[in-house]
């Protein structure tokens, strides 16, 4: 059987017995040819079945059109919500997009990153691994003008674009929440590096808010994790679970490990809210699924994905560098449910 063939430019040159230069002129409405000679070579280019290699003309003129997103996971309902405000973005423009996961290892962070730039991407969206402490991977990116935007889990001292909520406002009100329903004894899971700051600024509203309305504050009652997976909220909901006294409230700064929380509460007899009022972070699907219904915070994945793109794309388009800038979203709202109940 005869293998498929890829039309080419000089397939078309042989047919129509005209110059390859003039077919590549041609098909990108260059103003050197003629109307009459541009409406022949399209036409030919679509019965032979002539499909441009956007790659290749990409790489010779070191823009491929592409958007790089660099992500821990895309498992999580928040990260693929945001890379589908990415894709609706890129799209719209003619961007294609990439998506590679770190898994939350600072090692496939790195490799990673080299393989985006080495594939000549236009632009790189990125969510810091949770293991990551140094950013020095993602100098290759800004040292060659390509725009670099971080996401959520940003580093702290990196001029660049970011994108983010303001996590220290939804962490006080998350705990404030869980005050005003009654609670005295909350507990508080932590994650992550100091370099990837979102989840201490979600403690620091943590600790704020206890501050402000005269809760006592017990180290005890704050746990931190290397990752966030049901199995590691798990076990800090047992450690927490194993004090005397419980916690009678908790704020998790993810609706899985909320998740976590309430269903080990369960298992050991804790009943939920009437003993322990839980809250979490995302308003992940499952927070509706699980009874009781899970309170929790908005977090705008899809609007932050979509900003992103936007700035990639608007900062390729311009002819001058605009200053790097910080989007912050302030619309995270507590949407109270069954598990904060009084």
């Amino acid at each position: 059987m005869e293998e498929n063939k890829h039309v080419t430019i000089y397939d078309i040159a042989e047919r129509l017995n005209l110059a390859t230069s003039t077919i590549s002129r041609a098909l990108k409405d260059h103003h050197t040819i003629s109307d009459k000679t541009i409406k022949k070579v399209k036409k030919t280019a679509e019965e032979m079945g002539f499909v441009p290699n956007t790659l290749a003309a990409g790489l010779r003129g070191n823009k491929t059109k592409t958007i790089g997103v660099l992500i821990p996971t895309v498992t999580q309902p928040f990260l693929s919500s945001l890379i589908s405000g990415i894709e609706i973005t890129a799209q719209k423009s003619d961007y294609t997009v990439i998506i590679m996961q770190s898994h939350d290892s600072y090692e496939e962070e790195v490799n990673m990153a080299k393989s985006l730039y080495s594939n000549r991407v236009s632009g790189v969206i990125c969510s810091l691994a949770m293991e990551t402490r140094d950013t020095a991977h993602f100098h290759q990116f800004s040292n060659n003008n390509i725009p670099l935007v971080f996401v959520d889990r940003v580093p702290k001292d990196y001029n660049t674009f970011r994108v983010v909520i303001d996590n220290y406002t939804a962490g006080y009100k998350a705990t404030k929440h869980l005050i005003e329903q009654g609670c005295i004894r909350i507990a508080h899971i932590t994650a992550g590096s100091e370099l990837g700051n979102l989840y201490n600024e979600r403690k620091r509203g943590y600790i704020e808010a206890l501050k402000d309305h005269n809760v006592d504050i017990d180290e005890k009652l704050i746990i931190n994790l290397n990752s966030v997976t049901y199995e590691d909220g798990v076990k800090a909901s047992n450690a927490l679970f194993d004090l005397d006294p419980i916690p009678d409230g908790l704020f998790a700064p993810g609706d899985i490990l909320a998740v976590s929380a309430v269903q080990t509460a369960k298992k050991r007899g804790i009943k939920v809210p009437e003993e322990f009022k839980v809250i979490g972070f995302n308003n992940d699907p499952i927070s509706q699924i699980i009874d009781p219904n899970l309170s929790t915070i908005t977090h705008p994945a899809e609007k932050m994905g979509k900003a992103a793109a936007e700035i990639i794309i608007k900062n390729l388009k311009s002819s001058k560098n605009d200053d790097a800038k910080e989007i912050t979203f302030l619309n995270t709202e507590v949407l109270a449910r069954e598990s904060t109940q009084k």
